[in-house]
């Protein structure tokens, strides 16, 4: 049985921290120093900008810092109420293509947000998930940008529980301006970030397959 160790933060993480710790600790899985990793966290108010953010989708001048990065994918708001999950496996090992892992990513989403009977789906030309609202238009709940050196992923998913949907108005998310972004409260759902990632475990489980997790 393949062993991942599972984290959350207690508190926010900044950035700066967060993509240091994934560098070192990517570096160890290639070497067998260190095992897998999911880790869960919030960042405090950021934008990030992946590999293919363009300037013109910063809207105004960001009241919070914004970060590039090397991750995919274009700018996306990170910040409180928003549960991050950072995902280092190594693809090899597990015999998945980045394109499956792209699938299993969704797909533990989708199944996350379905047991609190929130129907999320892909959509073709639009990376995340999204969701039907009630005026039939349809606003995206969770985000992917994910990076991959020599088989070992890092970054990963964000899913909105509660933030402040507001911090969004400052950016073009993810470069789609014809559709918005919702939450689990804006849904009508309310729950603790603890309930989420319970199911965020039982779930990740059921996606990718059996595993033993230690807790650190």
């Amino acid at each position: 049985m393949t062993f991942i160790e599972w984290t959350t933060a207690d508190s926010p993480i900044s950035y700066e921290f967060a993509v240091k710790f994934m560098e070192t600790r990517v570096a160890k899985i290639l070497s067998g120093d260190a095992r897998e990793l999911v880790w869960l966290l919030e960042h405090p108010a950021i934008y990030t900008g992946g590999s293919t953010a363009d300037e013109s989708e910063l809207l105004t001048n960001p009241t919070f810092p914004v970060y590039q990065t090397n991750r995919g994918g274009r700018y996306t708001y990170h910040g409180p109420g928003q549960r991050v999950a950072y995902v280092m496996l190594n693809l090899r090992e597990r015999n998945i293509d980045v394109r499956c892992f792209i699938n299993c990513l969704e797909q533990w989403m989708i199944d996350s947000l379905s047991f609190f009977n929130i129907y999320a789906e892909r959509r073709s030309g639009r990376i995340g998930i999204w969701v039907k609202l009630n005026d039939r238009s349809e606003a995206k709940i969770g985000a992917i940008g994910v990076r991959i050196r020599r088989s070992v992923s890092f970054h990963g998913v964000s899913l909105n529980i509660n933030p402040n949907l507001e911090h969004y108005n400052a950016i073009i998310p993810c470069g789609i301006s014809e559709h918005g972004v919702t939450s689990m409260s804006d849904l009508g759902i309310t729950i603790k970030m603890a309930e989420f990632d319970t199911v965020l475990r039982q779930t990740f489980q059921q996606v990718f397959g059996e595993f033993s997790t230690i807790n650190l």
